[in-house]
């Protein structure tokens, strides 16, 4: 079995203004600005893409002008909105269940950024970062957590990459319910699946750029939403095979780190990058792999790097 090293990094961004975060996003600048699409690089879809953010995150606007501003690149403010991105997909697990979230993220290590970031853009967010300010999952400090994997289905439209819809739902939302009224009217460019967790409530939902968004039967998912899954796709994702798997684990985070769940590196060259159990209403988070663990939390957060083994399953 290949293993490979990767190294993570704790970093606090605060406002986004002082240059913390211009440091560390102009150090990445040169990978990111390729996955602008071809669209994205005309004036016309630079204006689209503009109006279309300033329409559905006003919110964000400020901080949007905020973070361009800081990192001062022609095509900064176009990326940023990530409504001009390339599509991707990572193949994920997770569940909510009992005021915990818990996750298992899948790709190629060269592909995430592995960046926990502290931020305070609108409010105390802290999750694991892409794409210079979206998340792959994340908390509040309302206690809500929200959480993202790949809906399996190749459509693609105009919309925004759903790092930065999980960005906006924690920056501007409370609860699960008030998240997912929001998503109604937020247009997402790739089916995804997003998991929510309160206090009160854990929630699945199927979102896409050619359907409403949809409550999953529990709150639980892999890669896969409403529609059959091919025999190709289960072969190389497995997807129905872990989602049983997470149902009937729970929210245990030793079932997280064995397989099926765990995923070793396959010929994609796809690992599990890192499993996160969010407790939002602690306002905690902790990272594992197998045989090590970050905690980080809103009244302790630790900026520092780990460097950690990927594809030695528990």
């Amino acid at each position: 079995m290949r293993q490979q090293n990767k190294t993570f990094q704790a970093i606090e961004v605060g406002d986004g203004g002082d240059g913390r975060w211009a440091a560390y996003a102009r150090a990445l600048w040169q990978e990111m600005e390729g996955l602008l699409t071809a669209e994205g690089r005309t004036p016309e879809g630079a204006d689209r893409v503009r109006a279309l953010f300033r329409a559905h995150m006003p919110e964000l606007v400020p901080v949007l002008d905020r973070l361009a501003g800081q990192l001062d690149r022609p095509e900064a403010e176009v990326f940023l909105t990530h409504a001009a991105l390339r599509p991707f997909s990572p193949a994920c697990t997770q569940i909510g269940r009992n005021g915990t979230l818990l996750r298992n993220y899948d790709l190629q290590p060269d592909q995430c950024e592995g960046t926990i970031v502290s931020s305070c853009f609108l409010r105390p967010v802290i999750g694991m970062q892409d794409m210079l300010w979206g998340l792959q999952d994340g908390m509040n400090d309302a206690g809500l957590a929200v959480s993202l994997t790949w809906g399996g289905r190749s459509v693609y439209g105009r919309g925004f990459a759903i790092l930065i819809l999980v960005r906006y739902l924690l920056e501007t939302c409370d609860t699960v319910d008030e998240a997912v009224d929001r998503l109604r009217s937020l247009p997402v460019a790739v089916p995804q699946n997003l998991t929510l967790v309160d206090p009160k409530k854990a929630m699945t939902v199927f979102v896409g750029p050619d359907m409403p968004p949809t409550v999953a039967p529990d709150a639980c998912a892999a890669n896969h939403q409403h529609l059959p899954v091919t025999d190709e796709q289960e072969r190389t994702l497995r997807t129905q095979e872990r989602l049983r798997a997470i149902r009937a684990a729970g929210v245990d985070v030793a079932a997280m780190l064995k397989p099926p769940l765990y995923r070793s590196v396959d010929e994609q060259g796809t690992v599990t990058l890192y499993t996160a159990r969010y407790r939002p209403v602690e306002g905690r988070v902790t990272y594992y792999w197998p045989g090590e663990s970050w905690q980080q939390s809103f009244g302790d957060f630790a900026p520092g790097s780990r460097t950690v083994t990927l594809g030695r399953a528990s």
